[in-house]
């Protein structure tokens, strides 16, 4: 009986599984078959076209900038990736290791703002990006999301909460500084950690839609996103040509989470994100 069981739950889990993974497939898989259809066979009950328009790609970059607008996307999500991991990481460790009067106030504070509506601050920052003739540059993508957030920094404390405090006493034994104690020995084992958050910062800059729509007028300086939205006519889309291009915003995503995904469920596991 038990063993019926574990065998019963087991399929079940599976199906589950299956499903799940069936749901979130679906509008990828019909993404990349109506990218390859005709204009007029987008609606056709065929779930693979007759004839592959191979060419659709090719008008898309003809229509708009892409390529341009592809590398712009990967400069400004790996410059905020970068800042993100170095200045989450830095106080991630300074609110887990070191001691300092009101440290718990401050961190509660600071995740606090977890809880303020990204509409909220939208308006300031849009001010600020105004008064500093960042408008319409590359300055107003990258700087704001630069020095941190409260997400990552929490992310990173619980790691370096996990780490054993051992490591840091043989480090002071040694001579370390607090610098090298951080960058020398601690940060190295929090590689998960850091994964996960270079991850989720990454989709989150790429995926990123409302900004770039405030901050970016010009093709020389847009985005994929801000690019899918200008495929769009006011009267009339080509949904083949719209899907070649949300195709082609789709594989760098693809790739990265291909090359990470190890470290990234390690670091989900590890972080205590993972609800256990």
């Amino acid at each position: 009986m038990k063993t019926r069981r574990r065998l019963l739950s087991g399929l079940f889990g599976y199906l589950a599984l299956i499903v799940v993974a069936w749901c979130a497939l679906v509008p990828i898989l019909w993404s990349v078959s109506a990218s390859l259809k005709a204009d007029g066979e987008l609606m056709s009950a065929a779930p693979l076209p007759a004839h592959p328009q191979w060419s659709n790609y090719r008008q898309a970059f003809d229509l708009i900038p892409l390529g341009r607008m592809l590398v712009n996307t990967v400069v400004y999500a790996a410059c905020v990736t970068a800042g993100q991991v170095f200045f989450c990481s830095l106080a991630g460790y300074a609110f887990a290791r070191l001691r300092f009067p009101g440290r718990e106030a401050l961190f509660v504070g600071y995740l606090a703002t977890l809880m303020v509506p990204l509409t909220v601050t939208v308006i300031p920052q849009f001010l600020l990006m105004r008064a500093f003739g960042w408008m319409d540059t590359p300055w107003a993508m990258i700087v704001p999301g630069l020095f941190g957030s409260a997400f990552g920094t929490y992310l990173m404390r619980q790691f370096f909460l996990t780490l054993p405090m051992e490591l840091e006493e043989a480090a002071i034994l040694d001579g370390c500084t607090t610098w090298q104690i951080y960058w020398r020995i601690l940060l190295p084992h929090t590689r998960p950690a850091i994964m996960v958050l270079a991850v989720l910062t990454w989709i989150t800059v790429w995926n990123d839609f409302l900004w770039p729509l405030i901050m970016i007028q010009r093709n020389e300086y847009a985005t994929v996103t801000l690019g899918l939205v200008r495929l769009q006519g006011q009267y009339a889309t080509n949904w083949p040509l719209l899907m070649a291009a949300a195709t082609l915003t789709l594989v760098p995503l693809l790739l990265i989470y291909a090359f990470a995904q190890r470290a990234f469920v390690r670091g989900i596991a590890m972080s205590g994100l993972g609800g256990r």
